[in-house]
C-alpha cells in the first residue's frame, strides 16, 4: 500500500520534534504495527514499541470524533495495548498551543524505556 500524504498536522508534529527534540531519534511514519492488519500509527518508535497519534478535526467534526471512525480508533488502540503497545493521543490544540508539552510527555516516556 503506498504511503498516504502527511497532513497538516503531522507536519507541524515533524516541525516541532525536530526544533524541540534534535537529540532524540526519529519516529517513523504510518508505522504498520500488526501483522496482517492494515492499522497504522500516525508516528512510532518501534523499538520503545510507542505509538504516537494526532487527531485533528475534533472541532470540525472530523473522522476522529464521528461514530464510524471513532469507533475504529477505539479497535485500533486496543489492537495496539493488546499487542505490548503504548500509544500516546495529541489533537491540533494540544500540539499548536502547547509543544513543549506534547514533547517533553514524549521524551519522557522515551528516556523512561532506556
Amino acid at each position: 500500500m503506498p504511503s498516504r500524504k502527511s497532513s497538516s498536522l503531522e507536519q507541524a508534529f515533524d516541525y516541532y520534534w525536530h526544533i524541540l527534540a534534535p537529540d532524540l531519534p526519529e519516529p517513523e511514519a504510518e508505522v504498520l504495527f500488526i501483522p496482517k492488519r492494515r492499522f497504522r500509527l500516525d508516528r512510532a518508535f518501534k523499538t520503545q514499541k510507542l505509538g504516537i497519534e494526532l487527531d485533528g478535526g475534533v472541532f470540525s467534526r472530523g473522522r476522529h470524533v464521528r461514530g464510524a471512525g471513532f469507533e475504529r480508533d477505539l479497535e485500533k488502540m486496543n489492537l495496539a495495548v493488546l499487542n505490548g503497545w503504548r500509544v500516546l493521543r495529541y489533537s491540533t490544540n494540544m500540539l499548536n498551543d502547547n509543544p513543549e508539552q506534547v514533547i517533553g510527555q514524549i521524551r519522557k516516556v522515551l528516556e523512561d524505556s532506556v
